[in-house]
């Protein structure tokens, strides 16, 4: 059984990775997107808010599909799928052709997501222990990774087929053959409707304040991504070459709080460090807002990549806690709040900064983080079944993995 559920983590885990590698290597190459594409900078904003809408309906399909087949299976396909998208998006010529890769990619990437995290979650209650930020880790390595891919297809000046195509040339066996280990858990008999789990159903209600908090954490997410090289530049005035910095730290140290966060939340609880992440990413914010210089700025966005970073992955656990009976449709609906924060996120402080300032901007999200704070009780455990704070692993549950382990 051990055998089981470690091969399980692990086959998961490098499915994450590949989502990250993916993932980066779509944003970080929309400039050379949209020049092979002839598309326009006013059309641009609507194939790029295209992708996350899709995902949202990829990740509400997903809680319909996951009654009929194992989340396992979905994810064993959508991974392909988002794979080879991504080949799709550097091999066409016409819009048209990249409209439809596009639109693949953003309906398998919400299936992806909304899978991933439930095998995340089931694992972690077969294990017993915090987990989960693990997985999010992985992620973030995979980005890191995406990432300096593309910065060396683009200093080579590579065409975007032939820098996509060794990644998916690896990625895409490799994650087919792992695959056969993924690990399907049994979904725990609800206590009763009290628990949260509403006799195996989800209440929207209860999960409200979850979703909340993961909106408000991607609002903070894609701030980053999207104005910290504008902000360095225009607002500090940095070096061109400086603003490219910030969002490698914020990646990074996203990386290495992810890396330690199961240990807090082991120590500490899931509320606690839920708390401390939103008091840091929201001083990173107001260092960022009242900074005299860009590397007192860098500073900051340092502090939100130590901060933001536990948010997400503790929502999803917490999900879990809080449905026991029905954590994958629960995954599933908190899942489209990702992408509800990441198309508010960048227009939001745009329109802010355009008509206010920027660094009254980012006073914005850091009120938002900090409203996380009056929902902390809901990373608590819930009672369980068997009568104490905390679940139970189920290990009995886990016996099948996807090749019917």
């Amino acid at each position: 059984m051990t055998d089981v559920l470690r091969r399980g983590r692990a086959s998961l885990a490098f499915s994450f990775f590949a989502q990250g590698v993916a993932f980066a290597l779509l944003v970080t190459r929309i400039p050379a997107i949209q020049d092979r594409y002839g598309i326009s900078d006013a059309l641009l904003p609507a194939f790029l808010a295209a992708v996350p809408v899709l995902a949202g309906v990829g990740s509400v399909t997903t809680e319909k599909v996951v009654k009929r087949i194992p989340p396992s299976r979905l994810l064993r396909w959508a991974q392909p799928v988002v794979l080879l998208a991504l080949l799709g998006v550097g091999a066409g010529d016409a819009m048209v052709e990249l409209a439809i890769a596009l639109a693949a990619f953003g309906l398998a990437v919400g299936a992806l997501d909304a899978s991933m995290n439930m095998l995340g979650v089931s694992l972690q209650r077969a294990y017993g222990r915090s987990i989960m930020l693990s997985f999010h880790a992985v992620f973030s390595l995979g980005g890191i990774v995406g990432a300096s891919l593309a910065w060396v297809g683009a200093h080579w000046d590579l065409a975007l087929f032939v820098s996509y195509l060794p990644v998916v040339i690896v990625l895409l066996p490799a994650a087919f053959v792992g695959s056969r280990w993924y690990v399907d858990s049994g979904e725990p008999e609800p206590v009763d409707a009290q628990a949260g789990g509403g006799g195996g159903g989800v209440v929207f209600k209860a999960l409200l304040p979850l979703c909340l908090v993961m909106t408000f954490a991607y609002i903070g997410d894609s701030t980053v991504s999207n104005w910290s090289a504008k902000y360095l530049d225009d607002v500090l005035g940095s070096s061109e070459q400086l603003a490219t910095v910030p969002y490698n730290v914020y990646m990074v140290t996203t990386l290495i709080g992810r890396g330690l966060g199961d240990f807090g939340v082991r120590r500490f609880g899931a509320v606690m460090v839920v708390r401390a992440g939103a008091v840091v990413a929201a001083i990173g914010f107001a260092v960022v807002a009242v900074a005299p210089g860009a590397w007192v700025g860098m500073l900051g966005f340092t502090l939100l990549g130590l901060g933001l970073c536990v948010l997400v992955p503790q929502t999803f656990a917490a999900a879990g806690r809080l449905f026991p009976g029905a954590s994958d449709a629960a995954v599933a609906r908190l899942n489209v709040f990702n992408y509800v924060g990441f198309l508010i996120g960048s227009p939001l402080v745009g329109a802010l900064g355009d008509a206010w300032s920027y660094r009254g901007a980012m006073l914005v999200p850091m009120v938002l983080v900090l409203v996380t704070l009056v929902y902390a009780r809901s990373f608590a455990a819930q009672p369980d079944r068997y009568g104490g704070g905390h679940e139970r692993p189920r290990t009995a549950d886990v016996g099948r993995g996807s090749n019917g382990l």
